[in-house]
């Protein structure tokens, strides 16, 4: 999937990867997700896209994207919208496809290889936009979820699909091992690593 001299950008879609991870039975280790495209290919940029509650309520995506935003990631946010469904239970929508695609177009002239953290068959025209630059695009997604999370239009369309699974031993670790617990704050899986071996 990786060449060492291409200049290979990120784009991930936190809530796909999320969902995707939590689908398959494990965590994503951000710091390792990193290091490991660091280690394979000449990475340029790593996008992380999320979209955050608009109150003034604590929220458990906080503490990752501060983690995020200050170990390497450029962090890309926007705030959710709130509304309640035709049953009366309160819903939070934050759609980040726009942010992605842009970003996208935007870096086409200054990378080789594009790699979507996404399944979602709306970006197929960005990357179909991008490939016509010249742009190798792979995307990252599972299609042994359930249900299966890619697009068929978005899988067809990139130049290469890779399996979540196939690749998450680089980077995760399973739901079931031991973890710190506390009263506080949902925090990343890598603060958690890094005050362990402290």
């Amino acid at each position: 999937m990786l060449k060492e001299n291409e200049r290979t950008a990120l784009f991930i879609d936190g809530s796909s990867l999320y969902f995707t991870a939590r689908n398959l039975g494990f965590d994503v280790d951000y710091r390792s997700l990193l290091s490991f495209f660091q280690s394979q290919c000449h990475l340029v940029r790593a996008y992380y896209y999320a979209a955050l509650p608009e109150t003034d309520d604590y929220s458990p995506l906080k503490p990752l994207t501060d983690w995020l935003a200050y170990n390497g990631y450029a962090l890309v946010t926007k705030n959710a919208r709130e509304f309640t469904d035709h049953s009366g239970r309160r819903r939070i929508k934050g759609n980040m496809d726009v942010e992605l695609a842009v970003d996208l177009l935007e870096q086409a002239d200054r990378i080789d290889h594009a790699v979507l953290f996404s399944g979602d068959a709306d970006l197929r025209r960005a990357v179909e936009a991008v490939q016509r630059r010249g742009v190798r695009v792979t995307a990252v997604s599972s299609l042994r979820s359930t249900p299966p999370l890619i697009g068929d239009d978005l899988r067809r369309q990139v130049d290469q699909f890779v399996e979540l699974s196939d690749i998450a031993p680089e980077f995760t670790r399973r739901q079931t091992e031991n973890r710190i617990r506390s009263s506080g704050p949902v925090r990343h899986p890598a603060d958690v690593i890094s005050d362990q071996n402290e």
